[in-house]
C-alpha cells in the first residue's frame, strides 16, 4: 500500500502542477477529485503518519496565525519611478557606481498583492511569513498551504533542490474574484474588500484556514533570496532554478541589454496591462548579475540594483449625460454620472460614481459637462476634473432631490455628514440589502436567506420589511424558484429561530447607520433591551461611554422615524424588546490569565489584513472590551497604520500602545 499512495502523491502533484503553475489540464476536476479522495482514502487505512506535503493536507483544522518572525534577510521597499527621466537617472547612478561596467536588466510585472516568505527544507514546504514592517513577519503557514499553486514539495531536476531554500514571492488575487467575495461579505453583514491586494492580504490573514482556501488566491515568486550550498551568478539563472523546482514565475519576465529595451517593455505594458487576469501597478528593474547587485548594496530603505517603474493612471475624455440618484443599505443617497461611453484601460466606462452632493459641489459637475475620467488602481472610474473651458452654456445644474427617489420620504442632513439619507428602512431600494444584512452571520443569522430567495421575496411583494418574514408561510415559500417544501419548512424553521436572538442582535441587524455591533453591544449593555433604548432621550444615549453625538443622534433618529416597524417586530414574537437580553460569554469559557480579559480597548487605523471590526471581534472572544473613544477608562490602544488623533489622545493621557503587530504576537499568544 506504501507504494500505492507515494504512486499516487506523485500523480497528483504532477497534476497540480500542470493545472496551477502551467495552466495546463491533463484531466478534469471531477477526475482530480476522484484522485484526492483516493488518497484520502487510502491514508485512512493505514497507520503511518501523513507527511505535511501530502497533497491531503493543505487545509488543516487548526488556527492560521502564527507568531512574530525575523526575516532572514530584510524585505525591503523599492524606490520608485514615475517617468523616463527618473529611470534614466536610475540607469545613470548604478553605472556610475559600477564604474561604467556592463550591465544587464530584468524586468517583470509589479503584481499588486502581499509579499511572502517561503521556506522549504529538504524540498518540503515547512514555513511560510508575512513580509510585515520588512523587519520582521507574521507566520501564516496554515493559509499559504492552501494556495495550489505553492508547491508543497518542490521538483527533483537536474539541478538538485538545495537542504534549505527562502523563496520570495507576491500572492494576489486575480481580477475577477474580487466582486464574487464582495457579495458574500456584504450578505454576511461584512465591509467589502476595496481592492484584490486588500482581499489578498485579508484571506490570508484569516483565523480559519478552511477560509482561506474557498478564496481563489495564486502567487508568482521573483526572488530565490537564499539558498544553501548553491551558487548562482544572475537573478535569470535563479529564476530559471525555481522554475525547474515547480514553482510558478511570471511569464513576462524579460531580460535587457539596455535601459532602451526596459522602456520598450515598459511601454508595451502600459498598452496591454488590461488583458491580464491580474491587478499590476508597474514594472520592476532590477540588475541581473547578482555579484554588481552585492556591490551596489542597499540603502536603509531600497536595494539600490531595483526600481520600480510606476505606470500613471490611464484617463479618457467624456461627457456627463445625467446624473441618477441611487439608494444603498443604509439609506444613502448616492449620485452617479450616466457617461457617454468612453474605452478605459481595456474597459468600455458607462458611469461612474460621484460619492456625494458635496463632491458635486465642490468639482462643479454639471449635465453635460465634459469631463477626465480616470480609473483609479485601473479598476474604480472616478472624475478627476470637469473641462470647464468647453462649456457651451448648456450644461444644467443638478440638484440634489430632498425626498428619496424610490419610496420619496423626506430625505435627512445630519449636520457634519457629507452623506444625505433616506430613514425609511421599508424603502424599496434598501430593502434587499438590508434583509441581507438582517439574515447575516452577525446579525439574526438566519441560515438559508440567500440573495436569490431575497431577490423574490421583494419581487413578488411576499416582503415588505423585515418584520414581514416573520409571516411567510411554507406553501407559498415551496413555489418560489430552486426552493421546494423541505427547503421552505427549513427556512421558516431558521426565522422563528432568529426570534430568540439577543438584542444586540436585533439592533445591529436593524441596519441603523453607525451601530456596527460594538455600539450594540454599548447600548444594550446599558439600556437592556430595545423598549428601554427606544424611550431612552438624545441626551440619556450620548451618555453612554464610547457613544458620540453622530451615533446618539442617529439611533434617536431611527427609533423616532420606524416605530411601525419595531411594533411589527415587537407583535411578531421577538424576545428581546421587554426582556434583559444581554448576551453574556460564559465567563468559565475565557481564560483567567488572558491579556485581555477584563481591559478595555479602542481599536484605530489601518491593520494590515484584518478589519477593525474582525480585531475587535478577538478581543471580545478573549473577555475584552472594546470602545469607540479614547477616556482614562481605556486600558490600551492597538494603532494601525494612519492612526490620527486617537494615537494622540492616547500619548496625552499615558495610555500604553499597541502597534499591529504586538496586537497580533497577543492574539496568538492568549488564544480565544
Amino acid at each position: 500500500m506504501r507504494t500505492e499512495i507515494d504512486e499516487l502523491r506523485a500523480l497528483i502533484r504532477y497534476h497540480e502542477h500542470k493545472y496551477y503553475i502551467e495552466n495546463l489540464s491533463e484531466i478534469s476536476d471531477a477526475d482530480f477529485d476522484v484522485l484526492i479522495k483516493e488518497l484520502e482514502e487510502l491514508e485512512a487505512a493505514t497507520e503511518a503518519p501523513i507527511p505535511p506535503d501530502s497533497p491531503t493536507q493543505r487545509v488543516g483544522g487548526g488556527a492560521a496565525l502564527g507568531t512574530r518572525l525575523q526575516h532572514r534577510t530584510p524585505m525591503l521597499s523599492l524606490n520608485n519611478s514615475y517617468d523616463e527621466n527618473e529611470l534614466r537617472e536610475f540607469d545613470e547612478r548604478v553605472r556610475r557606481l559600477l564604474e561604467d561596467a556592463p550591465v544587464e536588466y530584468v524586468t517583470e510585472l509589479k503584481i499588486d498583492g502581499l509579499g511572502v516568505s517561503l521556506i522549504y527544507e529538504n524540498g518540503v514546504f515547512t514555513q511560510g511569513v508575512t513580509r510585515g514592517d520588512g523587519e520582521y513577519g507574521e507566520e501564516i503557514t496554515d493559509n499559504l498551504r492552501t494556495i495550489r499553486s505553492i508547491p508543497l514539495r518542490l521538483v527533483e531536476t537536474k539541478t538538485a533542490v538545495p537542504p534549505m531554500l527562502e523563496i520570495r514571492g507576491e500572492v494576489f488575487l486575480p481580477k475577477g474574484c474580487l466582486d464574487e467575495i464582495n457579495v458574500q461579505r456584504e450578505e454576511e453583514g461584512e465591509l467589502p474588500f476595496a481592492n484584490p491586494r486588500n482581499a489578498a492580504a485579508g484571506s490570508l490573514r484569516l483565523l480559519d484556514a478552511s477560509i482561506t482556501a474557498a478564496r481563489p488566491l495564486d502567487i508568482f515568486v521573483y526572488t530565490l533570496n537564499y539558498a544553501e550550498g548553491t551558487e548562482l551568478t544572475t537573478h535569470t539563472e535563479s529564476l530559471e532554478n525555481m522554475k525547474a523546482w515547480g514553482l510558478k514565475c511570471n511569464p513576462y519576465t524579460a531580460h535587457h541589454q539596455s535601459i532602451e529595451d526596459v522602456q520598450n517593455y515598459y511601454k508595451r505594458w502600459v498598452e496591454e496591462r488590461h488583458k491580464l487576469p491580474y491587478e499590476t501597478d508597474g514594472i520592476v528593474v532590477k540588475v541581473d548579475n547578482f555579484s554588481q547587485q552585492h556591490e551596489l548594496g542597499t540603502t536603509s530603505k531600497y536595494p539600490r540594483w531595483a526600481v520600480a517603474y510606476k505606470f500613471n493612471a490611464q484617463q479618457a475624455i467624456t461627457t456627463v449625460k445625467k446624473i441618477d440618484v441611487q439608494v444603498g443599505r443604509t439609506g444613502a443617497l448616492t449620485p452617479v454620472a450616466i457617461l457617454k461611453p468612453v474605452t478605459l484601460a481595456g474597459a468600455t466606462i458607462t458611469n461612474a460614481t460621484l460619492h456625494n452632493e458635496q463632491e458635486i459641489q465642490t468639482k462643479d459637475i454639471r449635465i453635460g459637462d465634459r469631463i477626465v475620467l480616470e480609473r483609479a488602481g485601473d479598476v474604480i472610474p472616478k472624475v478627476v476634473e470637469v473641462l470647464t473651458t468647453d462649456r457651451t452654456g448648456d450644461e444644467v445644474i443638478f440638484e440634489f432631490p430632498k425626498r428619496c427617489p424610490a419610496c420619496d420620504t423626506p430625505v435627512q442632513r445630519i449636520e457634519k455628514e457629507v452623506a444625505v439619507r433616506c430613514v425609511n428602512v421599508a424603502c424599496v431600494a434598501q430593502l434587499k440589502r438590508r434583509i441581507a444584512h438582517y439574515a447575516s452571520r452577525n446579525s439574526l443569522q438566519i441560515e438559508g436567506l440567500g440573495p436569490a430567495t431575497i431577490d423574490q421575496l421583494v419581487d413578488k411583494e411576499l416582503v415588505r420589511d423585515v418584520a414581514d418574514l416573520y409571516t411567510l408561510e411554507v406553501d407559498p415559500l415551496s413555489k418560489l424558484d430552486r426552493m421546494g417544501i423541505l427547503s421552505a419548512r427549513n427556512l421558516v424553521h431558521q426565522i422563528e429561530r432568529s426570534k430568540a436572538a439577543p438584542a444586540e442582535k436585533l439592533l445591529f441587524g436593524l441596519g441603523i447607520f453607525h451601530v456596527g455591533e460594538t455600539v450594540a453591544e454599548l447600548l444594550i449593555e446599558r439600556f437592556l433591551s430595545l423598549d428601554a433604548l427606544g424611550r431612552a432621550s438624545l441626551k440619556e444615549i450620548e451618555s453612554v461611554n464610547g457613544i458620540g453625538p453622530q451615533i446618539a443622534e442617529s439611533v434617536f433618529n431611527f427609533f423616532g422615524h420606524n416605530q411601525p416597524l419595531l411594533d411589527k417586530l415587537r407583535a411578531a414574537g421577538l424576545h428581546c424588546f421587554t426582556v434583559e437580553a444581554v448576551s453574556k460569554r460564559t465567563e468559565a469559557s475565557i481564560a483567567t490569565d488572558s491579556f485581555f480579559r477584563g481591559k478595555t480597548f479602542v481599536v484605530t487605523g489601518s491593520l494590515e489584513g484584518m478589519t477593525r471590526g474582525e480585531a475587535s471581534n478577538e478581543i471580545k472572544s478573549r473577555g475584552g472590551r472594546v470602545t469607540s473613544s479614547v477616556t482614562n477608562k481605556t486600558d490600551y490602544l492597538i494603532a494601525g497604520e494612519g492612526a490620527g488623533s486617537k494615537y494622540t489622545k492616547a500619548v496625552e493621557l499615558d495610555i500604553p500602545i499597541l502597534e499591529s503587530a504586538d496586537f497580533f504576537q497577543k492574539l496568538q499568544q492568549h488564544p480565544q
